[in-house]
Order: structure tokens, then sequence, then C-alpha cells
């Protein structure tokens, strides 16, 4: 796998609103299920309690609703509390690959970096418009440009803003250093066996 297999330059799908501030890790990723010892079930628990009634049955949430939508667009302060990793990893196995909000909590901000899903922001306006949009226009597909800095709807194009650190590692595949260094591990052995300081 190559850092071109890697880079994440656009984002394209129908958009799922998830509204109001301060949304965090708790309630997107409830701490009883972080006892799993991998992430592999984590998209089912995503929003596993704001998704159902007192009596345990599936309500209207908009994850009930927008089965399938791979934007999720979010207000202030999205990903607050515990820095837990397990929250932007369930998102991403529920099948989410961008989100887009007010603010994000920084090190959900980073989280999500690291895992090669874009987190970009934009004033209150145009999230609430964007909210709006989705809901109105559930399966119109809307496209996430990572390198413009920008989301383009059937309707508009509206600009965002992006960390440019974090923009960087994306469109250049950068963000999953693990793979960088497995990808190059035959320089990564050369360089160690030259050092004077490493057992030979």
């Amino acid at each position: 796998m190559t850092v071109e297999d890697l880079a994440v330059r656009r984002v394209t799908g129908t958009g799922v609103a998830v509204r109001g501030n301060d949304v965090d890790t708790d309630q997107v990723m409830p701490a009883r299920f972080m006892k799993e010892v991998s992430f592999e079930n984590m998209g089912e628990y995503v929003f596993h309690d704001a998704r159902r009634d007192a009596d345990g049955e599936l309500n209207d949430h908009p994850f009930n609703r927008r089965v399938g939508a791979s934007i999720v667009i979010v207000n202030k302060n999205f990903g607050s509390g515990s820095s837990r990793e397990h929250a932007p990893q369930g998102l991403m196995r529920w099948g989410i690959e961008a989100v887009v909000g007010e603010s994000f909590a920084e090190i959900f901000a980073d989280n999500c970096t690291a895992m090669g899903l874009p987190a970009v922001t934009a004033d209150q306006e145009t999230i609430e418009g964007l909210q709006t949009f989705v809901e109105e226009h559930p399966d119109a597909g809307l496209e996430l440009d990572v390198e413009q800095a920008r989301i383009i709807t059937p309707e508009a194009e509206v600009p965002v803003d992006i960390d440019p650190a974090a923009q960087e590692a994306l469109t250049e595949g950068i963000w999953d250093t693990t793979a960088i260094m497995r990808a190059n591990l035959g320089d990564t052995e050369a360089i160690a066996a030259a050092l004077p300081y490493t057992d030979r």
C-alpha cells in the first residue's frame, strides 16, 4: 500500500444531521462498550443510548433514520469529554467518512485525522443550513472536497475550514504513520542497522 492509496482528497455520499452542542464522546460511544478488545464492532454501539427509548426500542434518532449516510453534520464542541478513540472509530465503522461541524474537541479532531477521517468546520449559519438541507433532502448527494476546503451540494458550494496539517496529511496520504513505516520497512531497517548504538 502506498501513500497515494491512503490519500483522502474528497468524500462523497449522503449526509446525516446530529443537532446539539457539546455532544461528548460518552454520548457517541458509551463507556461500557470500551471493554471490547478491538474496534471491530464499535459501529454497532454509536449513539447506542441516544438511539433507544427507555424500553430499549429504537427511536427516531437521525442515525436510525439515515443508515448509509457517510457525512455527519454536527454543531459546537462535538467530541468533547473523554479523549477515547472509540468514538471516532465507532463513527467510521458505522460508515461515516467525514465529520463537518461548528467546532470539535481538539483530541477528537486529531483522532479523526489519525484514522483518515476528515473533520472540517464552518460557521453556525453554514452548518445549520447544511443540517436543514440533509434533513429535507435525505437522498441528496454531498461532496466534501478536502483539497479545496469546500462542501458541494446540489444547491450550493460552501467553504469549510480544515487544519492545514490535517489537510496535508489527508490529501498526501500520510495520516497513517503505521502504514508509512510498514511501507518503508526496508529503509527503516537499513538505517537502524547503520546506527552505531544498535545491536547488529
